[in-house]
């Protein structure tokens, strides 16, 4: 350390107030506050440079309520800072204090840039021992952190409103805020940054998108492992800033500028009508284990924002890890709720976002170590004036405890049930039909019971996290050798099939076969009841090349090629299609269970499922491949009127002969969608649908979906 720790500084220092927490800008400077029970002594320090020494040393005197304060007069936006804390060193009593660290603020707006990784530059320090976290750490990590900087919240909104699209008129778009556009045949003119991502709109609009679910963009530290390897933190589950947007998706035009870039994205896209939805990481930080570097948390008071744990002599030494990575915060604190309250509310109403995905969300329901669907952080969502009406999603597991169906009201979830059953039944596997009944409706059994809605289950075959659409019908198993784990990451249980090669082939019946079952996903999710989300790419079949665990992949692995949307034009062109079929037609987005009942008096039900031969399907057969159902366009008419939508599932490897429905006088049944037909043929335009012929009956083809109209 070039500088002693004591406080040293020739500014106008006032008591200032222990409210709002974080760097406030004020008349003529700037507010600190910074939450610590166990501390001793903070230490403010600024700095004019993020690669300098401190130009001042201030210790804050001031205490209120475990909040300790300082107004710092002649101050201005752009100002870099970050903090030191004194207190005691005793890991066995979860007391780790270390006056050699500077801490970043964890409610700073903005950060100068990256972390680099000291455990790498400086070998000298034992970053593998086990005793490690016995040992006081003495060597200093100023140069090695970067500075929170005090940011200016003005900002030209434009009017803007948010869309407030309700659940069942959501097409979600998850993807990668670097990885849409990083590639050079995305054609931006700023490649993988906030204001790149704004010139894809049109494309999105064009496909029928209307919410983004955005991978975090909280800003990440890249664990020392992977720095090791040349790897990095690419998909953004390690968070060390939760007010502070990655700056590395910035333009870097002048410090902080990823702060407006980000609102800039957030105005254009409502301007568009896309909602924006962040992937949100609140169940743990970046500074991982007790054995992991002291960046904030960790150094600011460890027993506050920690779950810990340990044993008769040393009870609160290891960290509680539901999360896999190493911690887990403690929402059994009150603090630790009000942070992630105030972040949350922060993002919405200085941010303008639309709502949340939350990673691992049963963790933020835990206390005391077990998941209650009332824990305080539940209640403190449901309570508060701004965030109780945006979208709340939950990943509704974690590392010890699966939990869908069992959030709160309020809250949708990705529904890792529909993910599985369609899996297994579009490649092939028996017994799977009672169960897509329930998926393919809106999975009642899980959301039914309790006032929620079919739009609750956010739908999804595929995500950032597992195969993609491709590779999930051009492999067996996992290809994750590129991230230097001997393939033993990722998951084995992938319900995938290669359609006969594994990999890349130009086998045209192999081809043939993957593009149909791709179309067949696509119409199980867009069609099904429930909230559809599509990973980003799949539309146009992009490849990460057999990798299903592609989080460290900053490179053409997980980066969208937009050549192959020229390339698979015709899953590009019928996925626009499905999207535009499903907003046509309302039952398609309806928020109300099936029930098999006549709601509108019509004598038809609003579902009636059947076999191959119009009989009632025998649920529990295992060798049973083919499903059809009638849905009742009386319930939820189009804007031409009613209308009959006859949907046939044919997973089994032969064909199937189909009889239908008879068709109202005068009507007949038209054929809109067979996957099983060449591309141009497969998805008839709007007014061009083919009479079938003859009325009565209808061969579904091996391994196709085929969709019948009558209006």
């Amino acid at each position: 350390m070039g500088y002693e720790l004591r406080h040293r500084t020739d500014r106008k220092i006032s008591k200032g107030n222990f409210y709002p927490l974080g760097a406030t800008l004020s008349g003529d400077g700037v507010n600190f506050c910074l939450y610590s029970q166990n501390a001793m002594e903070v230490f403010l320090l600024l700095f004019d440079r993020p690669d300098g020494d401190p130009t001042d040393i201030i210790k804050m005197e001031n205490r209120t309520r475990f909040v300790w304060h300082a107004f710092v007069h002649g101050l201005n936006a752009g100002q870099l800072y970050g903090y030191k804390v004194r207190g005691a060193f005793d890991p066995a009593r979860g007391l780790r204090f270390n006056e050699n660290k500077l801490l970043i603020d964890p409610y700073a707006r903005a950060l100068s840039g990256k972390f680099r990784n000291m455990e790498n530059l400086l070998l000298a320090y034992d970053p593998l021992s086990p005793a490690r976290d016995l040992s006081l750490d003495g060597r200093d990590n100023t140069a090695f952190v970067p500075k929170c900087i005090v940011a200016d919240g003005r900002f030209d909104w434009q009017g803007d409103s948010p869309p407030e699209i309700p659940f069942e008129k959501l097409i979600v778009y998850e993807t990668h805020v670097k990885g849409f556009t990083a590639h050079p045949s995305s054609g931006v003119s700023a490649p993988g940054t906030y204001l790149g991502f704004i010139e894809k709109i049109p494309y999105l609009k064009a496909l029928g998108i209307n919410a983004v679910e955005l991978l975090p963009v909280h800003e990440v530290y890249v664990e020392d492992f992977l720095s090791a390897r040349g790897l990095t933190n690419y998909w953004g589950y390690n968070t060390i800033g939760f007010f502070a947007p990655e700056s590395s998706y910035g333009s870097k035009r002048y410090p902080g500028c990823q702060v407006n870039e980000f609102k800039t994205l957030v105005r254009e896209f409502h301007r568009a009508g896309i909602e924006i939805i962040l992937d949100v990481v609140y169940n743990h930080t970046g500074e991982g284990s007790e054995l992991g570097p002291t960046l904030c948390f960790r150094g600011i008071d460890n027993p506050t924002y920690y779950s810990l744990t340990g044993g008769p002599s040393d009870p609160f030494r290891y960290y509680m890890n539901y999360t896999g990575c190493g911690n887990s915060l403690n929402f059994f604190n009150a603090h630790v709720i009000r942070l992630v309250m105030d972040s949350l509310r922060y993002w919405v109403e200085e941010m303008h976002v639309d709502g949340f995905r939350f990673d691992l969300a049963s963790v933020l329901g835990r206390e005391e170590g077990a998941f209650h669907g009332t824990a305080a952080f539940f209640d403190a969502i449901s309570q508060d004036p701004v965030l109780h009406r945006v979208k709340l999603i939950a990943e509704p597991w974690d590392l010890g405890t699966y939990q869908v169906g069992n959030f709160p009201v309020d809250w949708s979830e990705w529904n890792g049930r529909f993910r599985d059953t369609v899996r297994k039944f579009v490649k092939g596997d028996g017994g799977q039909v009672r169960d897509l009944g329930w998926r393919l409706t809106g999975s009642a059994d899980l959301y039914g019971d309790d006032g929620r809605s079919a739009c609750n289950s956010v739908n999804f075959v595929t995500c950032h996290d597992g195969f993609t659409l491709y590779d999930l019908v051009s492999h067996n198993g996992k290809h994750n050798d590129a991230n230097m784990e001997n393939n033993q990451d990722g998951s084995i249980d992938n319900n995938s099939w290669n359609c006969g090669v594994e990999g890349e082939t130009d086998d045209p019946g192999v081809v043939r076969l993957r593009k149909q079952l791709a179309k067949n996903f696509a119409c199980c999710l867009l069609f099904a009841s429930g909230t559809p989300m599509l990973q980003g790419g799949d539309e146009f079949l992009r490849t990460q090349r057999g990798n299903n665990n592609a989080y460290c992949q900053d490179n053409e692995i997980a980066w969208l090629n937009w050549g192959d949307a020229e390339k698979h034009r015709d899953i590009l062109e019928f996925f626009r299609k499905a999207i535009a079929f499903t907003k046509r037609y309302p039952i398609l987005q309806r928020r109300r269970f099936f029930t098999g009942t006549d709601r509108d008096g019509d004598l038809i039900p609003d579902i009636e499922w059947f076999g191959g031969n119009l009989d009632r399907p025998a649920w529990d057969d295992p060798e049973l491949r083919t499903l059809c159902c009638l849905l009742d366009g009386g319930e939820e008419p189009s804007e031409t009127g009613e209308y009959r939508l006859f949907v046939i599932l044919n997973a089994d490897y032969r064909a199937q002969p189909i009889r239908i429905p008879r068709p109202a006088e005068g009507k007949k049944w038209l054929r809109v969608i067979d996957t099983s037909l060449p591309p141009g043929e497969d998805f008839a335009p709007e007014g061009e649908a083919i009479p079938v012929d003859p009325p009565e009956r209808y061969l579904a083809n091996p391994r196709s979906t085929v969709v019948l109209l009558v209006e």
